[in-house]
């Protein structure tokens, strides 16, 4: 039986047009790192992110989704920071009154400090998408260390190394396929100016049992621009490419997203 690659979110893998989500926390860190550089206060912080644009004339096309963040710091061991972050989000897409694709996701992380730029994460990702991606459901379960390599006052560099056990549950006649996996990640940062940011990530998955012929690469870049206090607008370009994806899909998949949200 094939292996076949472990992607983690929902927001990404399906080439369309989308809205939604404002987090610094994108796809490609929740799938490759296991949400482990998590945006987090002492105080509870929250984010509710809606999306929703329509066409009509020659076609009728309407693209709604939304996501749901939260996190806070807490202490963990040797009283260093333990940072912890939710998310769950919905996507949904039409053409001509057919549906063209939807996803549902969830995450949960956990991110301990340990000292000098040094941190260990663990964290639980799951994905629902039966009709465009062939999952009824896609879980890992992930470990893994982390690294800050650069930082200074306007530009960050961050490198990430794991592990996951990968359980993929398909929407057709595909026996259910569990692997371990290699997960690679990296995050580039560079502060703009007062309001806006960019930023680069990338992230890789590698079958142990496979490693050569099954694997995953995902990347993102785009701009956050904070547009009132509690407001925000991201543009993003994704591009994943699975080399093993499920029996009769695509290997390459493209995301341009508008985002809008409010944080509290």
């Amino acid at each position: 039986m094939k292996k076949i690659t472990y992607s983690i979110i929902a927001l990404l893998s399906v080439a369309t047009l989308a809205q939604a989500d404002i987090d610094t926390i994108s796809d490609v860190e929740a799938k490759y790192s296991n949400k482990s550089t998590i945006e987090a206060q002492k105080e509870l912080k929250q984010s509710f992110n809606l999306g929703f644009s329509t066409t009509s004339g020659n076609t009728e096309t309407l693209n709604a989704n939304g996501k749901y963040d939260a996190s806070f710091i807490t202490s963990g061991y040797d009283n260093q920071e333990l940072k912890v972050g939710f998310d769950t989000s919905a996507f949904f897409t039409e053409n001509n009154s057919v549906k063209s694709d939807q996803e549902f996701t969830a995450n949960l992380g956990l991110e301990q400090i340990i000292a000098n730029g040094w941190l260990g994460y663990m964290g639980v990702n799951w994905l629902n998408n039966p009709d465009f991606k062939n999952y009824d459901s896609k879980t890992a379960i992930g470990i893994g260390l982390g690294k800050e390599l650069y930082k200074d006052a306007t530009q960050s560099l961050l490198f990430k190394l794991g592990t996951s056990y990968n359980i993929l549950n398909y929407a057709n006649a595909q026996a259910t396929d569990e692997f371990g996996a290699l997960n690679q990640y990296v995050e580039y940062h560079n502060q703009l100016n007062k309001v806006s940011k960019f930023y680069f990530k990338a992230g890789a998955m590698e079958n142990y049992d496979d490693m050569r012929h099954d694997y995953e690469v995902l990347s993102a870049v785009g701009v956050n621009v904070a547009v009132a206090q509690n407001l925000s607008l991201t543009l993003e370009a994704e591009v994943n490419y699975d080399n093993l994806p499920p029996v009769g899909f695509k290997k390459t998949d493209t995301k341009t997203i508008v985002r809008l949200g409010y944080n509290f």
